[in-house]
């Protein structure tokens, strides 16, 4: 059970470093969605993260031989600066072991609060495994980002902050999947002394440990995890934070990278203030919810870091927009004929238009690749019916990663035909990559020279996963032999040859 971790929360040691933040209501985003939100604003932290907490709480608690020693620590960044700056504060040296894929915002504020940092991995599995090494090689205290008590409890001390900034006890509060040990905090204090209120977990779709195991009652491993909402990159919970989950959380709730893009401007346009991925997780899972609640519900999203790579805020801005359904994104069918191009324009109504792309075509029709500023998806329809009504064939395209990541970019030409029809085939993929220095290099690297590349297309997103779409000319008798290429390249894929959006615009 849970017992003992009140009074742990209780005895925690954290407001040496840490702050007690404010709990302020979202007023835009609760009168759009019809809720009284609140948020905890654990970005306003020190460290901008509320990982100083637990950090603080469990080195606190070294002995003095321990502190001489040193500590070390794994982690994508939060956790690091929560160790760098418990290790400042009480003196003691401190190493930490940071992914490579880490973004360079929080690789630089480790180094500023003083701690040594290595670059390893692509995850914070693979950071924490060299961790272990050098733990064991220099003597070294390791402090845990979750599955450890005294991080949990001092975790837990933003439960205590909720329960006594609150008015009343909250219909639910809302929080950050990776390891665990934020949510096993909050839940063990809040439960134990307000246990009508609902504990909400919130992973990414591509980082769904948590969600996957309590489903499966064991500890679930997954084979990756995207690397987007970086600060829950974890392939699997804690031990510790699993059990205690297991008693407290009353649901697991997953969402898309268009949701938390969605939730960071919620956030911004709320506050000014500009979360991490990770840091807006709890409200992108309380707005996926909101709809289903009974309306003037007090729904708490605890807003748990800001360490936000800048060069990330493109690929945020670009899908935010979409995660909110207020963006269509459509290739439409145009005759080639004089005054298309207006009459399609008229029907589009007083709608203001994100992205147009059009390319005169050879035969008697054309695609134009359109993004649309629309009010929700019932408008979405709207638009939709309107202009096939209107004589204009078109293909929502709102949903295509293929359309979202690349085509977008790369309209506006096709591969020119073969005077061998069928001899050489075009088959087009997307593959994914760790993002780190050099690994596009390595990418190109592996693809085999024997193939014509027809389409290449790559997009730096800022620490995401690296993608790329590659349109390859394959000779019908290599059919196998690039079927053993493709396994050989050791990277995610997926074909899209018969993706609507590349048979429309690019094929």
């Amino acid at each position: 059970m849970a017992a003992g971790y009140l009074e742990r929360i209780l005895r925690a040691r954290v407001y040496d470093v840490a702050i007690e933040s404010p709990l302020e209501p979202a007023k835009r985003l609760s009168d759009r969605l019809g809720q009284r939100v609140l948020l905890k604003r654990e970005d306003l932290q020190p460290v901008f993260s509320f990982k100083l907490r637990g950090a603080y709480n469990r080195m606190v608690r070294l002995s003095t031989d321990q502190r001489a020693c040193g500590v070390i620590a794994a982690s994508a960044g939060n956790h690091a600066q929560g160790v760098a700056l418990a290790a400042g504060s009480l003196g003691c040296p401190a190493v930490i072991v940071m992914p490579r894929t880490t973004p360079e915002t929080k690789v630089a504020a480790v180094r500023r609060l003083g701690a040594d940092v290595e670059l390893h991995g692509d995850t914070y599995d693979e950071a924490q495994e060299r961790a272990r090494v050098l733990e064991a090689e220099r003597g070294l205290t390791f402090i845990h980002p979750f599955d450890d008590p005294e991080v949990i409890a001092g975790q837990g001390t933003i439960g205590m902050e909720i329960l006594r900034q609150c008015p009343h006890p909250p219909d639910a509060i809302y929080l950050a999947v990776g390891g665990g040990g934020l949510i096993a905090g909050v839940g063990a204090y809040v439960k134990a002394l307000w246990p009508q209120v609902e504990i909400i977990g919130v992973e990414p779709v591509e980082a769904d440990a948590m969600t996957r195991s309590l489903a499966a009652g064991e500890r679930v491993r997954l084979d990756r995890v995207g690397l987007f909402a970086d600060g829950v990159a974890v392939r699997e919970v804690g031990v510790e934070t699993f059990r205690l989950c297991r008693q407290l959380v009353d649901r697991m709730v997953t969402v898309d990278t268009d949701a938390i893009c969605a939730a960071i401007k919620d956030v911004f346009e709320d506050t000014r203030s500009i979360l991490e991925p990770a840091g807006a997780l709890a409200l992108a899972g309380l707005k996926a919810e909101a709809g289903q609640r009974a309306p003037g519900q007090l729904l708490v999203a605890v807003a748990c870091g800001a360490n936000m790579n800048f060069e990330r805020l493109r690929f945020v801005a670009e899908r935010a927009e979409l995660g909110e359904q207020r963006e269509a994104m459509l290739a439409v069918e145009i005759p080639e004929q004089p005054g298309s191009l207006r009459r399609f324009c008229r029907h589009l109504g007083g709608r203001s238009l994100t992205e147009f792309s059009y390319r005169r075509a050879d035969g008697p029709r054309a695609h134009i690749f359109v993004g649309v500023r629309i009010e929700d998806r019932h408008d979405r329809r709207e638009l939709l019916e309107t202009l096939r009504a209107a004589g204009f064939p078109c293909v929502d395209l709102s949903d295509d990663e293929l359309a979202k990541l690349h085509l977008r970019h790369m309209v506006g030409g096709r591969r020119p035909r073969d005077g061998a029809a069928g001899a050489v085939q075009e088959r087009l993929y997307r593959f994914e990559f760790p993002e780190r220095p050099g690994a596009l290099l390595d990418f190109v690297n592996a693809l085999h020279p024997a193939w014509t590349i027809s389409i290449f297309h790559y997009r730096n997103h800022g620490s995401d996963v690296g993608r790329i779409v590659v349109g390859v000319e394959v000779p019908e008798a290599d059919g196998r032999a690039w079927e053993t290429v493709l396994t050989e390249l050791g990277f995610p894929w997926r074909e899209e040859t018969a993706n609507p959006a590349y048979r429309l615009f690019l094929a």
